[in-house]
């Protein structure tokens, strides 16, 4: 059987999703805790890495097992042996064709940042701290030219061995708060995909954008050339939060 699970975890102990050598990971806390609990030896794969430190509240990872668990109690099962810091939230079968990675057709991940002039030790965990913000319509004006197809390559760090760097982004929507007496703003973005740090470095040129720090031109600019140079700093890992990850069809 296919088993399909939604997975929630805090990052900042991890070296991110992918398995490693020298370093712990969210992958492998996965297929040991199966291991454990079954007996068994799997390879799990999940819709995408996330970077060291970042979040996750909807990663969804797959592996083939001959299993009496039902699909929905398979959470219940592994949850005892994860970390506390991981946990499965649901669980579904699908047929051999489904892959989490590859079947993937929209993700959303969220941005999260605080305004204050001092680190707020209830918020540092969780968002990235920065000292003074535009108003919401400013940053909603400027989050719009961040969406649709762009080559992207000025976002993603380098390094990076994908085959193309062309990405569509269908929606940036900036949400505000206030908590603890200071104003929170979340950045919510669809996209069909994302490269290494490209999440994290759009938060940068849009605060960059909307503070009158960088004019329109040169964000155009780094799309058409994949120059970073021309784009703002790249934000923290602790603020990104992998909100979810669409399918057309799992079954359940």
């Amino acid at each position: 059987m296919r088993y399909v699970l939604k997975i929630a975890y805090d990052g900042t102990a991890y070296a991110g999703w992918q398995r490693q050598k020298n370093a712990r990971s969210v992958q492998e806390e996965i297929e040991t805790a199966i291991q454990t609990a079954l007996g068994s030896k799997v390879r799990v794969t999940g819709s995408g890495r996330t970077d060291a430190g970042v979040h996750a509240v909807g990663q969804t990872c797959h592996f083939d097992l001959d299993a009496s668990v039902p699909p929905d109690k398979m959470p219940d099962c592994l949850n005892r042996f994860l970390p506390p810091d991981i946990r499965a939230l649901e669980g579904f079968s699908a047929d051999e064709n489904f892959d989490c990675n590859r079947s993937a057709k929209r993700k959303t991940y969220c941005y999260a940042l605080y305004v204050s002039e001092r680190e707020n030790p209830l918020k540092e965990r969780y968002m990235a701290r920065i000292d003074s913000a535009p108003n919401l319509e400013v940053l909603r004006k400027k989050a719009k030219l961040f969406e649709g197809e762009h080559d992207f390559k000025a976002f993603c760090a380098s390094g990076s061995s994908v085959k193309t760097t062309v990405r569509t982004v269908y929606e940036v929507r900036v949400e505000e708060s206030e908590s603890y007496q200071s104003r929170d703003l979340k950045i919510y973005v669809t996209g069909n995909g994302f490269l290494y740090n490209m999440v994290r470095t759009m938060v940068g040129e849009l605060l960059d954008l909307a503070n009158g720090k960088r004019e329109e031109d040169s964000l155009q600019r780094a799309y058409q050339s994949g120059d970073r140079s021309l784009l703002g700093k790249t934000m923290p890992a602790k603020g990104l939060t992998l909100v979810s990850v669409e399918y057309e069809n799992i079954g359940r």
